[in-house]
Parts: C-alpha cells; structure tokens; sequence
C-alpha cells in the first residue's frame, strides 16, 4: 500500500524534520508523495487538487490556524474522512482532550520517532510491531 501525506506547518525546519521522520518510519505501507503546506488555508488548496491519506498539522500557525482547518475539513464530505494527526506546542490538557475527542491523533513538539510512528499507526489502523 503507499499513502500520500500532507504536513501543514509554518516553520520550514519542522516542515523537514516532520518529512523526514515519516520517510523514516518503517511501516506496512510505503511514502508515494509527501505535500507541504506553509498554512491552513494552502492545506486546503493541497487536499482539493491532490490526493491525500494522511495529514500531519500544526496548530498556530498564520493566515489559517490547524484546528480552523481541521473544521473545515471535518465538515467537508470529500475530506473528512482523512485521518489527521496534530504535531504541536501545545501543552494545555484541556485543549489536548478536546482534540484527541476529535478523534485526531496528537504530538507534542519536540517529537520523538517513535510517538509519531505510533499514532500514524493508529490513524491508519497498522500494527506497531516490527
């Protein structure tokens, strides 16, 4: 299976640690394309031009904040089936809680490999175990 994945994030530096920790992953599916997204609102141009199975989005950013553009994309019935995982700064439980009610898989920044391994698994629905 190969998977096609979408970052939103501000920072160009996270945009490439983010990258390149999922072509790292050793998973039961291969990387086809990787598609970035400075903010929100060009996330959203991404999904409605481009395929897309997996979105990895930061919070705050610019222009178009992540969790704006994850209603956007809840309320959307081509896009709303996509699993979204939020890579953020975020530190307020409560703000966590809601998020992950969502059902949206969530990150803390600085990321470790394996955390991001984990819950692109559970998005996906893949085992963890080499």
């Amino acid at each position: 299976m190969e998977i096609n994945v979408l970052i939103v994030e501000d920072d160009p530096t996270m945009r490439v640690v983010l990258k390149n920790t999922v072509l790292s992953v050793e998973m039961d599916f291969e990387i086809n394309e990787i598609h970035e997204a400075e903010n929100g609102k060009e996330g959203i141009k991404v999904l409605e031009k481009e395929e897309v199975d997996l979105m990895l989005v930061d919070i705050y950013m610019p222009v178009m904040d992540g969790l704006d553009m994850l209603d956007y994309v809840h309320d959307h019935p081509d896009f709303q089936h996509i699993p979204a995982i939020v890579v953020s700064t975020e530190n307020n439980e409560q703000r966590i809680d809601a998020i992950l009610r969502q059902g949206l898989g969530f990150v803390p920044k600085p990321l470790t490999h394996l955390l991001l391994k984990d819950q692109i698994a559970k998005m996906l629905g893949e085992s963890t175990e080499s």
